[in-house]
């Protein structure tokens, strides 16, 4: 398969998006006013939540965590908090950061998990995008180093991001996580709350933190599966959270 890509600058990508940030992108957006939604989730060492396949990748990006008598991976991604227009976008849809733009946005239109192909059909991206331009993928390998190499470093940030970004969920009561492939738990911290966080962690070595999580779950089945792992399920309201289910998506 060949894929040709031209930025054709609709916007469409730079709105109602939630854009992964690395740790120092994330500090650097909250500095500007903006807001980082957290989103968690994870799998338990028993499989449940992972299909095999995926279990490297998964395990590199997630921090080793116990839910009761249960041992589980945790995965926290911080994302610029964007409903509706990125703040960033101006009037003409051009970005007024480009310079210095997230990781991710450099990434677009590839993907970082490498175990989600390219699939043009579902970007927002219109057609005109992928009629003219360089060659993205050719025999269905990407064939820009560039690329490539910036995919690898958002992976690698991924993995040297995940004990810290542990670390200020600690700080910030965040311990509640949706089950992989259940859904995500999505928090919207106190900006200020979490530049201080970031900013008295940053060069430390990292104490070693009782990493205790809970699961929220869609339904009584998936509970009980989780229950019957050993871990522990939420049971009380999402205070200062919310579930966002992928069953229902």
């Amino acid at each position: 398969m060949n894929t040709t890509f031209s930025c054709v600058g609709c916007g469409k990508c730079c709105n109602d998006h939630h854009v992964p940030l690395t740790l120092p992108e994330a500090r650097v957006w909250a500095a500007d006013g903006g807001q980082v939604i957290v989103l968690v989730e994870a799998f338990l060492s028993n499989g449940l939540g992972l299909p095999p396949q995926q279990r490297e990748h998964a395990e590199r990006r997630s921090a080793r965590v116990r839910s009761a008598d249960a041992e589980a991976n945790v995965a926290v991604t911080f994302a610029a908090y964007n409903v509706g227009a990125c703040r960033h976008l101006d009037e003409d849809n051009r970005c007024r950061i480009y310079e210095r733009r997230p990781l991710v946005c450099r990434i677009y239109p590839m993907e970082i998990n490498p175990h989600i192909p390219l699939n043009t059909a579902v970007k927002e991206c219109p057609p005109e995008s992928w009629e003219k331009g360089p060659q993205l993928i050719v025999g269905g390998e990407l064939i820009d180093r560039e690329l490539s190499a910036l995919i690898q470093r958002s992976r690698q940030a991924d993995r040297d991001d995940i004990q810290m970004k542990d670390a200020i969920c600690a700080l910030l009561g965040i311990r509640t996580t949706a089950l992989k492939g259940d859904g995500f738990t999505a928090y919207l911290p106190d900006m200020h709350a979490f530049a201080r966080i970031i900013d008295e962690l940053t060069g430390q070595v990292l104490p070693q933190w009782d990493s205790e999580w809970l699961f929220h779950v869609s339904g009584e089945d998936i509970a009980r599966q989780v229950q019957a792992a050993g871990a522990q399920v939420a049971t009380d309201g999402a205070a200062n959270y919310r579930f966002i289910s992928l069953r229902a998506a």
